[in-house]
């Protein structure tokens, strides 16, 4: 069941809450973005990670495989060790993210930052907002993901699949697949957040 927060000080501890959130995705965008431009401006990086195959493999392999081990292990993990990973992850985020300077120009790369990141606020606007349970919406999005995770590996041994018309589709779909997450992860964020019984549990315990 979703807590509800009426009294001032809830209110105020789920403010508190939202904020360290959205505080460690700040950082973690800022991180990626910081490796992308570093390395975009480094050619012989940008150039060896772009005609290695082995080594971009690798690195997109390393992305999936730490959000698997935090996901499954958040909760064991220590505080240290969560934070080491997670900033991993941005570098080498940032650090995949740095080649497609190589097809676009700088003026579109920033137009398509702005774009996504007013649509990810609106989004999650919504999931913090509606009173809508989007648990199955939740479902529904994880599934498409999983697809569009392995359509592209697969396309990384057939190039073919990501034609025009192919390439269109799956840009379609991850953008209704994402919508759908953004909206949803906020209001599971947000049902995490400590109700204002374990508050007074905590300050009565400490």
């Amino acid at each position: 069941m979703q807590p509800t927060y009426q009294t001032p000080t809830a209110q105020l501890e789920l403010s508190r809450y939202m904020s360290k959130v959205y505080m460690w995705m700040a950082m973690g965008v800022a991180l990626t973005g910081l490796v992308a431009a570093y390395v975009s401006t480094n050619q012989e990086i940008l150039y060896t990670i772009a005609t290695n195959k082995l080594l971009f493999y690798a690195l997109i392999g390393a992305e999936i495989g730490l959000v698997i081990w935090l996901s499954a292990g958040i909760n064991k993990m220590s505080a240290t060790m969560a934070t080491t990973m997670f900033m991993l992850y941005a570098a080498i985020n940032g650090t995949t993210l740095s080649l497609i300077s190589l097809m676009y120009t700088a003026e579109s790369i920033q137009s398509a930052f702005f774009t996504s990141t007013a649509g990810f606020v609106g989004l999650s606007a919504f999931g913090f907002i509606t009173k809508r349970d989007l648990g199955p919406v939740g479902s529904f999005c994880s599934m498409g993901l999983f697809g569009l995770v392995g359509y592209s590996i697969l396309s990384m041994f057939f190039p073919s699949m990501l034609g025009s018309t192919q390439g269109q589709v799956c840009g379609l779909v991850g953008i209704v697949v994402f919508a759908g997450l953004t909206a949803y992860d906020t209001q599971k964020i947000k049902q995490m957040a400590p109700s204002e019984r374990d508050q007074e549990q905590f300050h009565k315990g400490a």
